[in-house]
C-alpha cells in the first residue's frame, strides 16, 4: 500500500473503516512492548509497593482519559493527529509541534532498536550460546520495521492482530511463574528503599505511553464509530498496559532481578523473551515510523511516498547508535512534559471552542499561526518542566496533570478574551 492511500492530508474514507478490536490490537501491542516491561521493572525497584501500585492506577487513568479523548476526536473527524494539530495551532504553529513529535518518535524508534539489539544479543548468548555484535541486528531490525511501514496501516494491523495473543500468553506465563513460590501478600510485604515519589512514578507511566495516547487518532481514525475509539483507549491503557506494568513489577519482586531479561530468563522464558523483544519492537517501531511519516507529510505536503519512509527509518537506526537508552526514564519524563499540553489545547478547541473547524475543508483556508494555542502549550510545558525540576510544587501531585489542565484553561481564557480576533495571522 502506498502512502498516497494513508490519508496523510485527508480524512479516511468510509471504505477503509474497520471494527474497533482490530485497531485495539495495535494499541495493545504498544503496551506489550519491551519499554513498558523495562519501565515497570525500574519503577518497582524505585518505589514502595503501595506507591508503585498507586502510580500504576493513577497513570493508567490519566492515559485512558487522554487517549479516549484524542482517539474519539480522531474517529469523529477521520483526521490524523497531525492534521488536528494543524487546525488547532495553524499551519506555521503546527509545523513546530509536528516536527517536535517527529523528532520524539524517531527518538523512540532509536530507543526501541537499541533495546531490541541489546536484548537479542544477550538472549542469543544465553539461550543458544551464540555471540552476535549489536550493529548488524540494529540495521536488520530497522530495515524490517521500515519495510513494514512502507505497506501502511493495513500491514501493521495484520501484524499486530497475529502477534498480540502470543505476547498475552507470555505475560500470563510471567505472572504464573511469579506466584508459584510467592503469595501476593508476601510480594506486597517486601521492603525496599524508595528513590522516587508517587508523582515521579505516575510521570514515568504517563511518559512511557503519552505520545501514543496523543497520536491515537492516527489509528482510531480508521474505527467505524467514535465509541470504538474509547474502547481502544480503555483496553490498551486501563487493562493491558496496567497489567504489563504490574507483571513486570511482580516478576521483579519474585525474582529479585533488576534487569528485564534476567527476570524473563529466571522464569525459563527464553523463547518468550524473544517473542516480547521481536514482536513488541516490530509493531511498536513500525507504528512509530508510520506516525513520523504522517507528521512529516502533514507538515510538508509535497514530500510523499516510500522515500520519506526510508529516509526516516535510516534516521531512526542512526538514533539507535546514540544510546538514548542510557537516560531512559529522563527521556520519558521529557516526553510527558512536552506533549501532554498539546492534548489539552486540541481537546479544548474541539470540545468547547471550534468543533465545526475540525474538517478537511478547513485545511484549505487554515489559519497560519494560532498564538493562543502556542502560548497555552508553552505555558503547560513550562509548568511541567518546573515541577519536574523541583522548582515549583505540583498542585495535583502529578506535574503532567497540572500542565494539561493549565494549557486547557489558558486556551479557554485566551479564546474567550480575544474572541474578536478569530482570523489569526
Amino acid at each position: 500500500m502506498s502512502h498516497s492511500s494513508e490519508f496523510s492530508a485527508a480524512p479516511v474514507t468510509d471504505d477503509q473503516l474497520v471494527a474497533w478490536p482490530r485497531v485495539a490490537a495495535i494499541a495493545v501491542m504498544v503496551a506489550f512492548a519491551l519499554p513498558v516491561f523495562v519501565a515497570g521493572l525500574e519503577m518497582y525497584h524505585s518505589l514502595t509497593v503501595t506507591d508503585f501500585l498507586t502510580a500504576l492506577v493513577v497513570g493508567s487513568v490519566i492515559l485512558t482519559i487522554i487517549g479516549a479523548t484524542m482517539g474519539s476526536i480522531g474517529a469523529r473527524t477521520r483526521l490524523s493527529s497531525y492534521l488536528l494539530v494543524r487546525i488547532a495551532f495553524g499551519d506555521r504553529g503546527a509545523a513546530f509541534v509536528n516536527l517536535a513529535f517527529a523528532v520524539s518518535l524517531i527518538g523512540w524508534f532509536g530507543v526501541n532498536i537499541d533495546l531490541f539489539s541489546g536484548a537479542a544479543t544477550r538472549l542469543a548468548l544465553d539461550v543458544w550460546g551464540i555471540q552476535v555484535p549489536p550493529w548488524p541486528i540494529e540495521i536488520f531490525a530497522g530495515a524490517l520495521m521500515t519495510i513494514t511501514t512502507v505497506f501502511g496501516f493495513r500491514a501493521i494491523n495484520i501484524l499486530a492482530s497475529a502477534l498480540a495473543p502470543i505476547l498475552a500468553v507470555v505475560t500470563i506465563m510471567l505472572l504464573v511463574g511469579s506466584f508459584e513460590n510467592h503469595t501476593p501478600a508476601a510480594l506486597m510485604a517486601i521492603e525496599k528503599a524508595a528513590t522516587l515519589t508517587v508523582g515521579d512514578g505516575v510521570s514515568a507511566v504517563v511518559g512511557g505511553i503519552i505520545v501514543g495516547a496523543i497520536i491515537l487518532p492516527d489509528i482510531t481514525r480508521f474505527v467505524r464509530h467514535w465509541k470504538g475509539a474509547i474502547q481502544v483507549a480503555f483496553w490498551a491503557y486501563m487493562v493491558v498496559e496496567l497489567i504489563v506494568f504490574a507483571a513486570a513489577g511482580i516478576a521483579g519482586a519474585a525474582s529479585g532481578k533488576t534487569e528485564v531479561l534476567d527476570v524473563l530468563l529466571h522464569f525459563g522464558l527464553g523463547i518468550g523473551a524473544f517473542a516480547i523483544v521481536i514482536a513488541g519492537s516490530w509493531v511498536l517501531n513500525s507504528l512509530n515510523l508510520y506516525s513520523t511519516v504522517l507528521s512529516v507529510e502533514a507538515t510538508f505536503p509535497k514530500l510523499k511516498g516510500t522515500l520519506v519512509t526510508m529516509v526516516l527509518g535510516a534516521l531512526g537506526v542512526g538514533a539507535a547508535f546514540l544510546n538514548i537508552l542510557d537516560s531512559f526514564l529522563a527521556f520519558l519524563s521529557f516526553l510527558a512534559v512536552i506533549f501532554v499540553p498539546v492534548a489539552g489545547v486540541i481537546a479544548t478547541d474541539y470540545i468547547w471552542m471550534r468543533r465545526g473547524a475540525y474538517a478537511a475543508q478547513t485545511l484549505y483556508a487554515n489559519q497560519q499561526f494560532s498564538w493562543r494555542a502556542c502560548i497555552s502549550w508553552a505555558a503547560g510545558a513550562a509548568l511541567a518542566a518546573l515541577i519536574n525540576n523541583g522548582t515549583v510544587g505540583s498542585l495535583l501531585g502529578v506535574g503532567v496533570l497540572d500542565s494539561v489542565i493549565l494549557s486547557a484553561l489558558l486556551y479557554c481564557a485566551l479564546s474567550f478574551t480575544f474572541a474578536d480576533t478569530e482570523k489569526e495571522t
